[in-house]
């Protein structure tokens, strides 16, 4: 099971659209201290860290990235946050890398194929 959560730095109406569209549901936006954010995402929806995947592009994310049982880093990401990420993606932030993620994961838990056709 993959549940889409966005931690953003930014605040944007476009990004809020973009998660009603996609049927995210919990969005936190323009947070300066991401770690808090993260913590108080995963107290309300009564998970483990380790039992998170976190994908990130920025230095700001080193402190959520270090709490999870997967850190990924998209290929664009800030070069220090690179070598530090479990993975690495192929596809650069805001191309696709999620997508990536997503289907690794889906394939690692033998539910690729029935995941087909579905949109993220």
């Amino acid at each position: 099971d993959i549940r889409d959560r966005i931690i953003t730095g930014r605040k944007a109406k476009l990004v809020e659209d973009r998660c009603q569209t996609l049927g995210i549901t919990h969005l936190y936006q323009g947070q300066s201290d991401k770690l808090l954010a993260f913590r108080e995402l995963v107290s309300k929806l009564a998970v483990r860290p380790d039992e998170v995947a976190y994908i990130g592009d920025d230095l700001i994310d080193w402190p959520v990235m270090t709490e999870v049982g997967l850190s990924v880093a998209v290929a664009d990401a800030h070069p220090l946050l690179l070598p530090r990420a479990n993975y690495v993606t192929r596809i650069n932030g805001g191309r696709g890398a999620v997508r990536e993620v997503c289907d690794l994961l889906l394939l690692a838990q033998g539910k690729l194929d029935e995941a087909k056709g579905q949109s993220i």
